[in-house]
């Protein structure tokens, strides 16, 4: 992996990008004091860029996973055994960041893609065009999830109002626009948006960095403040939504999603606020029961104590968790690309994927 010598830097976000063969990623690590992109060429980089979390978001990452796919199968070039040639890569790519089910999703997506490729077919170019699809498809979807939550919204408030958010939803996690954040873009184009609060998002401050960093550039007022914070915001500033995304959503509609939302969904409740998760209907595992069968991933202690000097004592441990659980019963509404699902258990979430469900 290398530093790409002439950054591409539009006015639109983009967390990744298909560029000159071999795929741009923004190193979401060094936002937002330096934009520095970087190229991965081959199967084993992504793997890494995603694990060390240049890149990130559930849908981000799927993506990525997907155009690791189609970089690998570049550099095999030919093979009459394709499935055993790219298996090294899928196994690299799943191992990569287990919990966000986007990025098994994509891996599928392509390894189906694949199985039905002609033996004489072009098969570098015909992955490509998957993953470029996998990347179109998530861009559309979250367009459709910004205007169905944006919807939902002005039902109950016409006026603008004050919005709670956690982590980075926007356009940095996933194949653009956001979930969760696209939804607030969407309200906010519409007039419904006074001020949206930004949860830091310790340890990584993917709130504080990044967050802030998109909603500054497209002129949303916000403010950012420190996790613990959160219920005494909820109780003296008028906030109407908390509104949040979600790396894994089970059959119940249990929700995993970054550590800190399980708390916010309780504070929400106590408060009187309405609590929305946003996400594509890939993050949906209809094979998952419920979220509690989940091995909840947890990185290096080390992350708590990054940044500035060392603020605790050598020798004391830190537990670092990546994302808790939130149970479906202090959901208000899940909000996907296929609709709107209120109040979310198995039938409701079993009948939006069978695309019954359609609000």
């Amino acid at each position: 992996m290398q530093q790409a010598a002439q950054p591409v830097v539009t006015d639109n976000v983009s967390a990744l990008a298909w560029h000159d063969g071999v795929l741009r990623l923004l190193d979401q690590r060094l936002l937002p004091a330096r934009e520095v992109y970087v190229d991965c060429t081959d199967a084993g980089q992504v793997a890494a860029a995603i694990r060390d979390m240049q890149v990130r978001g559930a849908p981000a990452i799927g993506i990525a996973g997907a155009y690791g796919i189609a970089l690998q199968a570049r550099l095999v070039g030919q093979s009459t055994d394709w499935p055993a040639a790219l298996s090294e890569a899928f196994a690299l790519l799943e191992a990569a960041r287990p919990t966000a089910v986007n990025l098994a999703w994509a891996l599928k997506m392509m390894r189906d893609r694949l199985a039905r490729l002609a033996p004489e077919a072009d098969v570098p170019a015909r992955l490509l065009e998957a993953a470029r699809s996998i990347h179109q498809s998530d861009h559309e979807a979250n367009l459709t999830m910004g205007k169905l939550g944006m919807q939902l919204i002005r039902k109950h408030h016409k006026s603008p109002q004050n919005i709670l958010t956690h982590c980075n939803t926007g356009a940095l996690a996933t194949g653009g626009y956001g979930t969760a954040l696209g939804v607030i873009r969407a309200a906010h184009d519409a007039g419904l948006v006074d001020t949206v609060f930004i949860d830091e998002t310790r340890p990584w401050l993917q709130g504080s960095r990044l967050t802030a960093w998109e909603l500054q550039r497209e002129g949303i007022s916000a403010c950012v403040h420190v996790d613990s914070a959160a219920g005494h915001l909820m109780k003296t500033r008028d906030i109407t939504w908390v509104i949040v995304g979600a790396d894994r959503i089970a059959a119940n509609g249990d929700v995993i999603n970054k550590i800190g939302t399980y708390a916010l969904s309780i504070l929400a409740m106590h408060h009187g606020l309405r609590f929305m998760v946003v996400a594509p209907s890939s993050s949906i595992d209809m094979g998952l029961e419920n979220a509690d069968e989940v091995v909840l991933e947890e990185r290096d202690a080390e992350e708590v104590f990054a940044l500035g000097e060392q603020s605790v004592d050598a020798g004391v441990p830190a537990f670092n968790p990546v994302f808790d659980v939130t149970p479906a019963d202090l959901i208000d509404v899940i909000v996907t690309e296929k609709g709107i699902v209120e109040r979310p258990d198995t039938k409701k979430l079993a009948d939006l994927m069978s695309h019954r469900h359609l609000h």
